[in-house]
């Protein structure tokens, strides 16, 4: 295996309900511009979903990686020199962490849509940082990814 190679790799991507949201404010935009006629309503349902199209895909689609000795999550680059302990979050503690339990200076790659997570304590005393939450379809293969990096 090559070094860059990636240990762990996971790209969260929107459920199939928002794409068919998606559709839906496509429609949307051509039933408003329905009255100026068949020409414009035909651009108003292109040019809704284009736009819809784009803002899903682009909130929707997100990476988290381990490579080359950092975690990489979404634009964040953390060494994993300067993690500590893994936690394993099931759906209700994930849940507990989004709201009351979480502390507002952590780093949080969070999306709703996926329900368990990875809580990851920083222990760089430089970093006001207390810990990285990523939402992740898969905490203990990733975990087990964290770990596996640092013991090699």
């Amino acid at each position: 295996m090559q070094p860059s190679a990636p240990h762990y790799e996971e790209r969260l991507t929107a459920p199939r309900s928002w794409w068919v949201i998606t559709a839906l404010v496509g429609i949307a935009g051509g039933l408003v511009v329905l009255p100026l006629g068949p020409l414009p309503m035909l651009g108003g349902l292109i040019g809704a979903a284009a736009v819809a199209a784009v803002v899903v895909s682009s909130y929707g689609s997100v990476r988290i990686r381990v490579v080359a000795g950092s975690l990489v999550a979404g634009e964040a680059r953390i060494p994993l020199t300067a993690l500590g302990e893994a936690e394993v979050l099931d759906a209700e503690e994930a849940r507990a962490w989004r709201s009351y339990k979480a502390d507002p200076r952590a780093f949080m790659l969070l999306r709703s849509y996926v329900p368990t997570a990875l809580r990851i304590e920083v222990t760089d005393p430089a970093d006001p940082t207390p810990y990285v939450y990523l939402s992740t379809r898969n905490p203990k293969a990733l975990a087990a990814a964290l770990t596996a990096v640092r013991a090699a």
